[in-house]
């Protein structure tokens, strides 16, 4: 069985059922169903070789749902591409997976220009003669459901995490770990027909660990009529969204929205949040906001999205609220230091192992070894388990920052800051934010004799990196800490930024 065998027996199950509501109209199982099939069977006319990479670079529509289960009908390797990236970025992943077929919206042009790969246009084409979805699946129509045999070890996605400015790190997931993902997401929320699923964050990320579970349950994924929480909160409100996943930070705008109240949410149930940590005094007030619907899970890219989970019964015991919950199924979570097992209550780095952990990195084989040690994974992550089994993050080992529910490497931004001539050396760190969970910020060591302001190098690193990358602060430092051996102490300049917020805040 493969990941898309969801998908189809629930269409054949329930054929008339909803399986998408989007602004546009709703589309039944039946129909998603013989679209799936006949733009599946377009991608096999254009490259039939199996296992071949396809990029998909969209919004969250219809179109991309549709595109994504046809790229896994038949047989091929997902490669998503954030359309809030920059197109230097998306080079990078493309120029390393060498997809054949590139899926995109008209508007993600820019960034797609000059790469290689057979263009296919979501929505309305763009005007370099490409084809569109709508007129490939046309032609194929009544094509029947592609077949294909793959072990459970192929590459069923190929997602990126991190990187630096040489090679970007592609996770390789397999359809091992999309089938303990699909069976574990049911299990812990308990999916059913009447699910209504309101995709409220990218499908590009996290959200494409919901849809299959969902689709396999008979649910049904509602599609947001804009953009932004009041869109979201329009979803529950008039759509009956009954669960989401989201990053703490859309959920607290959901409670600032002017009116907002538990009402506007008459059908939620599930209230998954991820991607950054939540507070225990945050979790009170959501709580207190929406009633006893919270749920969070924690896993990585590279053991997407549920290698522990916290369920809504887990949170109403306050013991609980610094936790991110207890291990799924087929996984095991565990503490370790030095090569060896730490017994309850002891802090080291997290390590998992089981059917959800990824292969490893896209022709990183060396980085790979690296990460997987004798089966367990090595996550960077440090923090302890308790008696009950309950795990508790204490910090990572890495220096990856959590914003907004994005990944941000310290090493990323620190790049691009470097190439301004005026700074001479710089340090990025996050620190806790009340709405971004973390906020990336940065202290900059100036070239003797050189000038720039930090609205000068905050643009100077958005052109390069994006919004989600760019510092929100930058802390001047005349000379920055150093050890004796002259390596910039991070952890000086982060502790220095906390004490200016903490000073700020009580002046």
């Amino acid at each position: 069985m493969n990941p898309i065998d969801f998908f189809w027996r629930a269409a054949q199950r329930w054929p008339e059922r909803i399986a998408i509501d989007a602004p546009e109209g709703t589309l039944r199982y039946d129909a998603l169903a013989a679209w799936v099939s006949a733009f599946a069977a377009a991608l096999m006319e254009i490259d039939p070789e199996p296992q071949s990479r396809v990029a998909i670079c969209a919004g969250n529509s219809s179109e991309h749902i549709a595109a994504l289960l046809a790229v896994l009908a038949c047989g091929k390797t997902w490669v998503p591409l954030n359309p809030k990236s920059t197109a230097p970025e998306i080079r990078r992943i493309i120029d390393a997976t060498e997809p054949s077929i590139l899926i995109l919206d008209a508007d993600c042009a820019n960034l797609l220009a000059g790469a290689p790969g057979r263009r296919i246009y979501c929505g309305v084409a763009g005007n370099d003669g490409a084809p569109s979805m709508a007129a490939l699946s046309a032609r194929h129509a009544g094509a029947a459901r592609p077949s294909f045999t793959l072990p459970p070890e192929a590459t069923q996605a190929i997602k990126f995490t991190g990187g630096t400015t040489g090679l970007p790190k592609g996770v390789m997931q397999t359809y091992r770990a999309w089938m303990a993902n699909i069976s574990n997401q049911i299990h812990a929320w308990g999916f059913d027909e009447h699910e209504r699923y309101v995709v409220a964050a990218p499908i590009t990320h996290g959200t494409s660990t919901y849809l299959l579970p969902i689709l396999a349950q008979g649910g049904c994924h509602v599609l947001l009529a804009g953009a932004g929480a009041e869109a979201v909160r329009a979803a529950f409100q008039h759509k009956g969204g009954t669960v989401s996943f989201m990053p703490p930070t859309l959920v607290y705008m959901l409670m600032a929205l002017p009116g907002a109240s538990r009402a506007d949410f008459p059908k939620l149930r599930r209230l998954i949040y991820g991607g950054a940590p939540m507070p225990p005094e945050k979790i009170r007030e959501v709580r207190s906001f929406f009633g006893p619907v919270l749920g969070t899970t924690y896993g990585q890219t590279e053991a997407p999205q549920i290698l522990t989970v916290m369920r809504p019964e887990d949170f109403e015991d306050e013991r609980n609220w610094a936790a991110v919950g207890r291990a799924t199924w087929f996984s095991d979570v565990a503490i370790m230091a030095g090569g060896q097992l730490l017994p309850p209550g002891e802090v080291g780095e997290v390590v998992a192992r089981g059917d959800l952990l990824m292969s490893g990195y896209w022709r990183l084989p060396g980085m790979t070894a690296e990460t997987i040690v004798e089966g367990w994974l090595h996550t960077g992550d440090r923090g302890l388990i308790d008696e009950r089994g309950y795990l508790y993050l204490k910090d990572r080992l890495k220096d990856l920052v959590i914003t907004g529910g994005f990944n941000v490497y310290p090493v990323d931004v620190e790049n691009a800051l470097g190439q301004h001539p005026a700074v001479h050396e710089c340090a990025v760190f996050g620190i806790p934010d009340d709405k971004w969970g973390e906020a990336v910020q940065a202290a900059v060591q100036l070239r003797p004799g050189w000038q720039a302001n930090q609205a000068e190098l905050i643009a100077f690193v958005r052109e390069r990196l994006g919004p989600v990358q760019t510092p929100k602060l930058i802390h001047f430092h005349d000379s920055l800490p150093r050890s004796p051996v002259g390596k910039v102490l991070k952890s000086a300049v982060r502790a220095q930024a906390l004490a200016a917020a903490d000073a700020a805040t009580t002046s």
